[in-house]
């Protein structure tokens, strides 16, 4: 294939924020080896970001000038693309770009946006309509009179051109979101946002197409909550958090947003869920043949088929007595350290287990076990091996406390006026005892294995690696993910509950997380040493690496530690006496 005739173009102020980011940038385009041209530009006496960024529209322009014959992309100066894929480098569209507030294909529509296009990353050909866009965008800037950015001008000109111009959308599985998940198939992310603030301090000061949709009162209550939040003090927080988690205000503001799918749709998905919480396998069935008979499954409604399957496996037992558990069940389909709680609670019982979600209020005893869940700890739980993802929380002191994941745990259950726990383990520790494989001969490679957080992030990686997906909950693919495992030579991963599964099955192991993407996952890093302490093992702190593995030395992030069969029959010993609670 011939290399894409392509230019990139940037401008910034010379202040400290957008000069750095010009220097990363510049240095990012050389390494991948794309032509571009970045522009410092000085504020004039009285200007304002809005005023600045309205000058685009006459900096692009004069690249498509000097450029007849190549496509230009724009690219705000503080984003950055790993790599620029052939779809969008050799697109033979007019204009190329993401949809407004990175939207997808199923929100298109000036009813939900403002804006049809989002002006961090976008491109023109050098066809006949994308360059009169362009020509037209400016015309308008140079002549309006109005307080406007660039955005406005670009919109305007998009909307006079629209039903010539041939467009398209990048799809927003290329974007790097903080815990996005990815799909089979997708092509890999390439680009990040950056946001300076400066859009949301102008918003109300510069013209504005139509009327966006606002902001759902959940989510502003949320924000507001969380600002909150912040600021009060611990005796204030803590009891504001108990009476929202109690009631199940948490659970209402936190739960994920209203997918853009047609409401029979989502009826049938709804069925499937249900039935196989509830033990109802005819009734899984049947909505799943009728959900076929209409409908062709997405990657996200496949994921809710399965884990509708895996929720069927516990809650369908011909036992009478039934045992609430406390985990996280999402993402769909599952992911492996969450669905570990049912699979090791259901081995030395013959109940029924059904999910009770941690911010669900019940008054029914529930058992809480794997999981940084602590703070949904309820005065009616009965707990074993749970932790914490942070100290600034505070725990039930009225519940069945059988053992915590570690002396953190302990301490910060001790100081909310909880009782004195000394039994201490993760249960995912002993899931060698539960799920009983033999490490034999090995690959002479190295399973790469991410938490689900960290799927969507664009990692290179050394030939001798493997990716393996943590996103699974039915038994049976937990213990063929296990099997798989074991054959590895080592493991590396961003996942503690892998690791935490190495060392049990004592599989050399390094733990690491991504250099700029160290808040992906939640908590101030203290279950790392909870859970260390805990185990009486080693403590391993995640390692920061770059993204690029091929030029890391990664023998040195390897450690072959594991759990004592004293520990792993201690910890198992405490889920038995936990069980027994429910015992009719």
């Amino acid at each position: 294939m011939t290399k894409p005739r392509i230019v990139i173009c940037s401008f910034y102020t010379p202040d400290e924020y957008y000069g750095n980011h010009a220097k990363q940038l510049l240095e990012q385009l050389d390494e991948l080896g794309l032509e571009h041209e970045l522009l410092e530009v000085q504020k004039n006496e009285g200007d304002d970001w809005a005023d600045v960024t309205r000058k685009k529209i006459g900096f692009i322009k004069k690249v498509c000038d000097r450029n007849p014959d190549k496509m230009v992309f724009w690219i705000d100066v503080d984003c950055r693309i790993s790599y620029l894929p052939d779809y969008i480098a050799n697109s033979s569209a007019d204009l190329i770009g993401f949809q407004r507030s990175f939207g997808s294909p199923m929100q298109i529509g000036y009813n939900n946006r403002t804006r049809f296009w989002e002006p961090s990353f976008w491109g023109v050909n050098a066809t006949k309509q994308g360059r009169k866009l362009i020509d037209d965008a400016y015309a308008l800037e140079q002549r309006a009179e109005i307080k406007a950015t660039d955005d406005y001008f670009l919109e305007e000109a998009w909307r006079a051109n629209s039903r010539l111009i041939s467009f398209q959308m990048i799809p927003t599985t290329a974007i790097m979101r903080d815990r996005a998940m990815t799909e089979p198939g997708q092509h890999p992310p390439f680009f990040s946002f950056g946001s300076s603030g400066n859009v949301a301090d102008f918003k109300d000061k510069v013209v504005q197409h139509g009327a966006a949709k606002k902001i759902g009162t959940r989510r502003q209550i949320l924000r507001r909550v969380k600002r909150l939040e912040r600021i009060l003090p611990r005796a204030i927080k803590n009891p504001l958090r108990r009476m929202a988690d109690g009631v199940g205000i948490t659970g209402l503001l936190t739960q994920g947003r209203p997918t853009h799918i047609d409401p029979a749709r989502r009826t049938a998905l709804g069925q499937m869920l249900n039935a196989g919480m509830n033990g109802q396998q005819q009734d899984l069935e049947t909505a799943k043949w009728d959900f076929e008979k209409k409908f062709l499954a997405s990657n996200q409604d496949q994921a809710t088929i399965d884990v509708a399957s895996s929720f069927l496996y516990y809650s369908d037992r011909p036992s009478e007595n039934i045992i609430p558990v406390t985990w996280w069940s999402k993402p769909f389909p599952g992911n492996f350290g969450d669905w570990l709680s049912p699979l090791m609670i259901s081995h030395y019982t013959s109940s029924k287990i059904i999910l009770q979600a941690p911010t669900k209020p019940t008054t029914k005893k529930n058992l809480v076990a794997i999981g940084s869940i602590g703070r949904f700890i309820k005065p009616n739980s009965v707990v074993v091996g749970t932790g914490i993802s942070s100290e600034e929380i505070e725990l039930s002191k009225k519940a069945d406390y059988h053992s915590v994941r570690g002396p953190l745990t302990a301490a910060v259950l001790s100081r909310s006026g909880g009782p004195q726990v000394e039994s201490f383990g993760d249960p995912g520790l002993a899931i060698s005892e539960v799920i009983q494989l033999k490490r034999g001969k090995t690959n002479g490679r190295v399973a790469f294995i991410r938490h689900f957080s960290h799927l969507a992030i664009p990692v290179r990686l050394p030939e001798n690696y493997d990716e393996v997906s943590v996103l699974l909950s039915h038994p049976d693919q937990i213990k063929n993910f296990l099997q798989n495992l074991i054959g590895y030579d080592s493991v590396v991963t961003s996942a503690m509950h892998v690791m935490i599964a190495c060392q049990s099955y004592g599989i050399p192991c390094g733990l690491v997380t991504f250099e700029g993407f160290q808040e992906n996952v939640h908590g101030t890093g203290i279950k790392y040493q909870d859970y260390a302490l805990g185990a009486g093992v080693e403590v391993m702190n995640p390692e920061i690496i770059a993204l690029d593995l091929t030029k890391l030395d990664s023998d040195h992030l390897v450690r072959d530690i594991s759990v004592s069969k004293e520990k792993k029959l201690e910890v198992l010993d405490a889920i038995k006496s936990a069980i027994a609670r429910f015992d009719n």
